[in-house]
C-alpha cells in the first residue's frame, strides 16, 4: 500500500499561481495526493486551493522558498513526482536583474532538482516557457520553431529581457542536471497562457486580454502571439508525467494569432467593449509547433472557447468594470 500511495503523491511548486492552480485542481481530481509549495499557507491568496474538490483530504500546503533548500526538500520528501511550476516574474522596476530575476530562477530550479534527486523522485516536470525557444534575431519571420530551437542568451541580455533569459538558462540547467545525475527530467515550454483564473490576483497573461477588452491603450502593435489554454497546459503536464515514453523537451502551444485577429475575434464574441482604436503593424513573429506533444496524445480546445471562458470569468469577477 505504501508503494501505491507514493506513486500517487506529487509536489507542485508555486501552487497558488495561474497555471499551477489548474494543475493542482486536475491532479486532485485524478486522485493524487498533492504537496503544494506556497510562500505562506495562511495567506488569503491560497484560499482558492483549499476550496478545490478533494483538497481537504489530499492537498497539503508547504511554506517554502525556492532559495531555501531545506524548505524545498521538506516539500518534496515522500513524493514520486515533482512539477516545478514556480518562477519569479519580475515587476517592471528591477534594479538588479541578475540578482532579482536570473539567480532565483536558476538557483530555485537547481534546489528543486537536488531535492528531487535526494528524495528518489521518479520524474520531474519543469515548466519552462516558449520564450526559451523563440528569442533570437536570426529566425526568419513566420518560421516554424520546434524543440530543437533555443533562445539566444546574449541577445536576451542585450535587449534587457531578463525573464526570457532566466527561463532559457534555467531550462538548460535542468536538462543538464538530469543527464548528469540520471534524474528523469522533462521540460515543457508553454506559450502565452490564456483561460479562466482560479487564483484571486490577476496574472500577466490574463492582463493582456483584460487590457484589450478595456482599450487600456489607444494603440497596440500587431504582434504575433502563440497561445495555449491554461486547462490544456495542465493536461499536457500530467500527460508528460504519466506517459512512460515521454522524454526531453515539449512545446505546449495551440494557436498562433496576431493582435488584429485576436481583437476581431474578441469583438465577434463580445462586441460591447472598448478595444484599442489603432493597430500598428509589426514584424511577423514565429509559429511554435507542438507536434511532438500532440504525437504523445495531447489535444486542445479551440481558441474561441478559451476566450469565451476567460472573458466570462473576468465579467463575473468584475475585472472589466
Amino acid at each position: 500500500m505504501e508503494g501505491i500511495e507514493r506513486r500517487r503523491r506529487v509536489c507542485v511548486t508555486g501552487a497558488g499561481g495561474f497555471a499551477a492552480s489548474w494543475l493542482v485542481k486536475l491532479l486532485l481530481s485524478k486522485g493524487f495526493v498533492v504537496h503544494g509549495t506556497v510562500r505562506d499557507p495562511s495567506d488569503e491568496k491560497c484560499a482558492h486551493l483549499k476550496k478545490l474538490e478533494n483538497a481537504t483530504e489530499n492537498l497539503e500546503l508547504f511554506k517554502a522558498d525556492l532559495l531555501d533548500y531545506g524548505s524545498i526538500a521538506s516539500s518534496v520528501a515522500g513524493c514520486d513526482g515533482v512539477f516545478h511550476v514556480a518562477s519569479p516574474v519580475p515587476s517592471s522596476k528591477v534594479s538588479n536583474p541578475e540578482v532579482e530575476v536570473l539567480e532565483p530562477a536558476v538557483t530555485g530550479t537547481k534546489n528543486v532538482l537536488k531535492a528531487s534527486l535526494e528524495a528518489k523522485v521518479k520524474r520531474v516536470i519543469v515548466v519552462s516557457s516558449g520564450t526559451a525557444v523563440y528569442m533570437r534575431p536570426d529566425w526568419p519571420s513566420g518560421h516554424v520553431l520546434d524543440e530543437s530551437c533555443w533562445s539566444d542568451e546574449q541577445y536576451c541580455k542585450t535587449i534587457g529581457s531578463w525573464y526570457r533569459l532566466s527561463k532559457t538558462v534555467a531550462e538548460k540547467e535542468a536538462i543538464d542536471f538530469g543527464s548528469k545525475n540520471t534524474l528523469d527530467v522533462i521540460t515543457v515550454c508553454p506559450t502565452v497562457i490564456f483561460g479562466p483564473m482560479l487564483q484571486p490576483t490577476v496574472n500577466a497573461s490574463s492582463l493582456v486580454l483584460i487590457d484589450l477588452l478595456k482599450g487600456a491603450s489607444e494603440s497596440v502593435d500587431n504582434t504575433t502571439r502563440n497561445t495555449v489554454d491554461v486547462r490544456d497546459l495542465a493536461e499536457a503536464l500530467l500527460l508528460v508525467y504519466q506517459k512512460k515514453e515521454a522524454s526531453g523537451r515539449y512545446i505546449a502551444s495551440s494557436d498562433c494569432i496576431n493582435t488584429r485577429d485576436l481583437i476581431n475575434l474578441l469583438k465577434c464574441l463580445f462586441p460591447n467593449y472598448s478595444y484599442p482604436k489603432h493597430i500598428v503593424e509589426a514584424k511577423e513573429g514565429n509559429v511554435l509547433s507542438s507536434k511532438k506533444l500532440q504525437l504523445l496524445g495531447w489535444k486542445y480546445m479551440p481558441l474561441e472557447e478559451t476566450l469565451r471562458d476567460s472573458v466570462n470569468y473576468y465579467r463575473k469577477a468584475h475585472l472589466l468594470d
